[in-house]
């Protein structure tokens, strides 16, 4: 039996089909016709031997096999791209500042220290991992290169909004240690220390719902936050990125519902270097190609 040698221009186009959720716009975004895009996707169907594509609605959603061959589509590319990136900016030096809020500083991370690092080795990083408030004052005084902050209304002269993630109510997985209240009795809560904006959007919410709160645990750190809450003491407010797995999204109509909250990439320059660049490029597709499963709870 033949090997199969997959192109990656066609790999591209399909991978930025599924992400886009549009054939349609994954052309605009390439650079190429429609018609283009549709041999190319007849062609990788070709190749693999069996439908990668299935109809739904008006759109295409990948069958069983589609969803392998996007898995290790991704990885081909990523690995393509690094290698590109490597060969052209093999001699990219210097010092990049990167902060990030803690809900980052896992998985993501890891994931853009490691692909820069093997990429680009004579440029040194130095990562902050601290609260919202604090990311934006270093972008603004110039001690930050790049800043990935939620959005809570300020800007900076140059950032981008780069998506918007659900908030939940979050409590802990293990239903005996589940924080519960009755209608006498206050919802416990575990927050932040003031200012937070999922803390003022969580008791925001419960005022308007009517249903009386009180402040069971603060901390100044999410790790405290999570151990706060595994351990039973209240619920809290987060979005599902980061979320332990001794934790759970709650899913109780008695809760009212919480809003989106933006996500934005400040950058201290308009037009930054060619390492802060390359850098924001990885940063972009570590979040987009991050799947996070949501893990939710029944209360």
């Amino acid at each position: 039996m033949s090997k199969i040698t997959f192109d990656l221009d066609v790999m591209r186009t399909f991978v930025t089909g599924i992400e886009l959720g549009s054939f349609a716009k994954a052309a605009d975004r390439l650079g190429r016709s429609t018609s283009a895009v549709s041999a190319q996707l007849k062609k990788l169907e070709e190749q693999v031997g069996t439908p990668i594509l299935r109809k739904a609605g008006r759109g295409m959603l990948p069958t069983a096999a589609g969803e392998t061959l996007l898995a290790y589509g991704r990885r081909l590319l990523e690995l393509n791209d690094e290698a590109a990136a490597a060969v052209r900016g093999v001699e990219l030096e210097g010092w990049i500042r990167l902060g990030m809020p803690e809900d980052f500083g896992e998985r993501i991370l890891t994931e853009v220290l490691g692909r820069f690092a093997r990429a680009h080795p004579k440029v040194r990083i130095e990562a902050k991992i601290a609260r919202n408030t604090t990311l934006l004052d270093l972008i603004i005084s110039g001690q930050l290169d790049l800043a990935l902050t939620w959005d809570g209304g300020i800007t900076t002269p140059h950032s981008e909004h780069l998506r918007s993630y659900p908030m939940h109510w979050i409590g802990a997985a293990d239903p005996y240690l589940q924080a519960s209240n009755t209608a006498a009795e206050p919802l416990p809560l575990v927050a932040f220390e003031a200012p937070c904006l999922m803390r003022s959007c969580a008791t925001a919410a419960l005022d308007r719902a009517h249903i009386p709160w009180r402040l069971a645990f603060t901390s100044p750190s999410l790790s405290g936050i999570w151990a706060a809450v595994a351990a039973g003491l209240g619920i809290t407010v987060r979005t599902e990125i980061g979320l332990p797995a001794n934790l759970r999204i709650i899913d109780n109509p008695a809760l009212p519902e919480l809003p989106m909250l933006g996500l934005s990439l400040h950058r201290m320059e308009a037009e930054p270097d060619m390492a802060i660049q390359r850098l924001r490029e990885i940063i972009l597709e570590a979040l987009q190609a991050d799947g996070m499963g949501l893990k939710r709870l029944a209360a």
